[in-house]
């Protein structure tokens, strides 16, 4: 059975990438250039390179053509290519080429390096819309001032005032303290003395579970979609407190509030996220972040994402931050992932194709548009 249809729509479709950050605003060089290709935040040992990884082949093999290198092109080639070229065109082609149609840009980590999401619309010709950190907003506001006493009524505030133009919330709970948190809403008694001995630490960085426990209750009850980050990160996260099955009574407790909770990645624990998707409607799960990095692996992660949630739950993200190798291969590595999949059940008889392409357009754009409501904006 022909899938050329299916591979005409998953090549051709302009994706939401629903949780990206911004491209390098920068020029950078090869050891630059390669602690940015993986999550450790460790120096790269004299010994090996990052490019000698599953994610530095893909980029050797897709990334190399885009900027007009064979594929396969030697890193040192590519590196001295991408020197050649500039940032600001080697950005504007491999966003171009991703086709991407929609950038939904989370803007809290190290925002002074990379694109704005104006920035992000100037390289790419899309569209790009904020997406703003809790923790973030609360970490600025500890800078103005602010005192204990008059924060839990003054963070909402401030962050409806930030998040007028955005379209969703992030949070790094997973990264600051772990999902096993008391999932119930603190008190404002419970708050206010938190932010005393935070306040008073000098600390600019949130981590005390009961503040980050008011910054998930302030963000749902600012009635935006709430992304979490969960699973694979960089060694700032203990992975094992990670897993988005301990949300489960945090989901259960948000429910009511008709919040959509959106877990990001998830990787290596994708297949319990869908689980959690399945089961509740307000939960919705990506693999992006695990797609890029597992290389031609990917396929095998973009498959175990269809098995249990329903269609209508999974999204599209790249979660690429600083080098647009990361936006281009988020694109290209998932579309390829869902046409393996996909083509082989239509081929097996299956499903049929027309079902296949409402999928892929389902997974790769609608969703994210219906949950973001970007066709309200």
């Amino acid at each position: 059975m022909s899938t050329e249809d299916l591979a005409a729509a998953v090549d051709g479709l302009p994706l939401v990438d629903h949780h990206v950050h911004g491209a390098l605003a920068g020029e950078v060089d090869r050891p630059a250039l390669e602690l940015m290709l993986t999550e450790s935040d460790r120096p790269v040992p004299a010994w090996m390179t990052q490019f000698d990884s599953q994610l530095g082949f893909a980029i050797r093999r897709w990334c190399a053509p885009v900027l007009g290198l064979p594929a396969h092109a030697d890193a040192a080639d590519y590196v001295a290519r991408r020197e050649e070229l500039g940032a600001e065109e080697v950005t504007r082609r491999l966003l171009t080429a991703s086709g991407i149609g929609h950038y939904l840009v989370e803007t809290g980590y190290k925002g002074d390096e990379i694109l704005s999401p104006g920035g992000m619309a100037s390289a790419s010709g899309v569209p790009a819309d904020e997406v703003v950190r809790l923790e973030a907003v609360l970490e600025d506001l500890a800078r103005s001032g602010v005192s204990a006493a008059e924060l839990p009524s003054r963070f909402p505030e401030v962050l409806a005032e930030r998040t007028v133009d955005a379209v969703g919330l992030k949070s790094i709970v997973a990264y600051r303290y772990g999902f096993d948190f008391d999932p119930q809403r603190p008190s404002e008694a419970e708050v206010v003395a938190a932010a005393g001995n935070w306040l008073r630490s000098g600390s600019p960085r949130v981590d005390d579970p009961v503040l980050l426990r008011f910054l998930l209750w302030s963000g749902a009850d600012r009635g935006l979609p709430l992304q979490l980050h969960a699973g694979y990160g960089d060694p700032d996260v203990e992975l094992h407190r990670c897993d988005p099955l301990l949300l489960t009574r945090f989901i259960k407790l948000v429910e009511p509030s008709g919040v959509d909770l959106m877990l990001l990645h998830c990787y290596p624990f994708h297949r319990n996220a869908g689980y959690l998707a399945q089961v509740f409607p307000h939960v919705y799960f990506d693999v992006g972040l695990g797609v890029n990095y597992s290389g031609v692996r990917s396929a095998a992660v973009v498959a175990e994402s269809l098995e249990l949630a329903p269609f209508a739950k999974i999204l599209f993200s790249s979660d690429a931050w600083g080098p647009p190798e990361l936006h281009h291969l988020g694109a290209l590595l998932w579309r390829r992932g869902m046409h393996k999949a996909l083509s082989e059940w239509v081929e097996a008889g299956e499903w049929s194709e027309p079902d296949a392409i409402r999928v892929v357009r389902m997974i790769g754009q609608d969703n994210a548009r219906r949950v973001y409501r970007l066709d309200q904006r």
